[in-house]
């Protein structure tokens, strides 16, 4: 058997388990790793389809060009489909691309533009609206726009979606997956939500991007949008590929901690992966953490090959120069509990409890706050700062049940979360954090944590 051009090797890329990284997690974790297609990404599924779908409705003729604002990836594909039709290509990049993806791109004989980044996606500069302009300016040219163009979900719910279903028998109950254009997690995610309405999507975004806030609130905030290097996921527009009713969650990775995922995930696993692979596995195993049970199955989709970031997150002075490798000795909260001197456990207050006896656990405990339980749940908090001022104003406040005064619970994270995301999640409404062992047993850090794990 073989194959009359290298597009019909696109598609039915393996999975892998996790093992190592995903060790103290619940359940199963497997990776769907995409960088088997013939292009080195999955990018290649939806290139194939947006083309294919534009010779049947006539928009792309024989000899025509192809005209493409991209990352990297989605050039590789188009440029890989474009060889085997006859095509010509013109691609736009950011110049937060790495010289790996502009070098592949020329390679395969496409004309590469690399635009300026920090630049809003309207501004005539942006690699958006360079790759409109070529579009409408050369004769005969189309311009798949990855981003709106509906062929890109599709082809993830025709190809992506039945291999991860077929692959798991149909176990799969948790699918994360970075979003950027949208198309491989919705397209994912539409097909088998259809199979099982109760599996849950778990999207990876990334700080400087919109779509975590925008899942939660509907707004979409312009402070949200701000420049970051991480390649392949958010976004600052709405593309229509993203269909937030298919996402049912959204966790937002720095580019610090997927960069440091991704040098991981290669020496730990053997999965020579890229940048936003990285993001996708520790914002996946972030949630898995808190929310995968023992028979549980969740798959991350990782996007590409590390060949596009030897120049970055493989670079070690690279690394070093944007402060990507750890030089104090705690890296993250799993380091912080482990040296940590036992302090006897972690304290806590049940609901029915009176304010007056919380005072004498946070005096006897000599601490500053108290998870709140109810049932073996943590349903709320208490500070001895609040408390204070709301004493001073109510003195009968001593006699009532903490469950009346309690504020929300504090916010539970990873384990592998790194001191520089620790300290952005507590503030003055988060006064500490929780993190889950692979013991079930549950800890806390707080901001003197923090302060004695940066000092050392």
């Amino acid at each position: 058997m073989y194959y009359k051009s290298i597009i019909e090797t696109i598609g039915n890329t393996p999975l892998v388990r996790l093992n190592k990284l995903a060790k103290g997690v619940k359940g199963t974790v497997l990776a769907k790793v995409e960088y088997f297609n013939p292009g080195n990404s999955m990018k290649d599924r939806m290139a194939l389809a947006m083309i294919e779908d534009a010779e049947k409705s006539g928009i792309l003729k024989p000899g025509g060009t192809i005209i493409e604002g991209t990352s990297g990836n989605t050039g590789m594909g188009l440029a890989l489909v474009a060889i085997a039709k006859g095509y010509k290509c013109i691609f736009t990049l950011s110049d937060k691309q790495s010289q790996e993806k502009i070098d592949i791109l020329r390679a395969v004989g496409a004309e590469v533009i690399v635009c300026p980044t920090n630049v809003s996606p309207d501004d005539p500069r942006s690699y958006y609206s360079v790759a409109k302009k070529i579009n409408r300016e050369t004769p005969n040219s189309f311009y798949p726009n990855q981003y709106d163009n509906l062929s890109n979900t599709k082809a993830h719910y025709q190809t992506t979606g039945p291999e991860i279903w077929e692959q798991t028998e149909g176990k799969i109950t948790h699918l994360a997956a970075g979003v950027g254009t949208g198309g491989s997690m919705c397209g994912t995610a539409k097909y088998l939500k259809e199979r099982n309405p109760e599996i849950i999507s778990v999207g990876i975004d990334t700080y400087g991007s919109v779509f975590k806030k925008y899942k939660e609130t509907g707004e979409f905030d312009e402070k949200e949008v701000y420049p970051y290097l991480t390649e392949g996921i958010g976004e600052d527009i709405l593309p229509k590929n993203v269909d937030f009713e298919l996402i049912d969650t959204f966790v937002k990775v720095t580019d610090k901690d997927g960069a440091i995922m991704t040098r991981k995930l290669a020496r730990e696993e053997g999965l020579f992966v890229g940048w936003s692979c990285g993001s996708a596995v520790f914002g996946a195993l972030e949630y898995a953490e808190e929310h995968l049970g023992k028979d549980d199955m969740m798959v991350i989709i990782l996007p590409d090959h590390g060949t596009r970031y030897l120049g970055k997150v493989y670079n070690d002075n690279w690394m070093k120069d944007h402060g990507y490798v750890e030089s104090i000795d705690f890296a993250n909260a799993r380091d912080i509990i482990e040296h940590r001197k036992e302090n006897g456990g972690l304290f806590t207050v049940e609901a029915h409890k009176t304010v007056g006896e919380a005072i004498k656990l946070l005096h006897s405990g000599s601490i500053s706050q108290l998870p709140v339980i109810k049932e073996g749940n943590f349903v709320g908090s208490i500070t001895d700062s609040k408390i204070l001022r709301q004493l001073i104003e109510n003195p009968d406040l001593r006699d009532k049940p903490v469950s009346e005064v309690m504020d929300p619970p504090f916010q539970f994270v990873g384990m592998d979360n790194t001191l520089d995301v620790l300290s952005s999640l507590i503030n003055k409404d988060n006064k500490a954090l929780l993190v889950r062992d692979q013991n079930e047993k549950v800890h806390i850090i707080t901001q003197h944590d923090l302060l004695m794990a940066m000092t050392r």
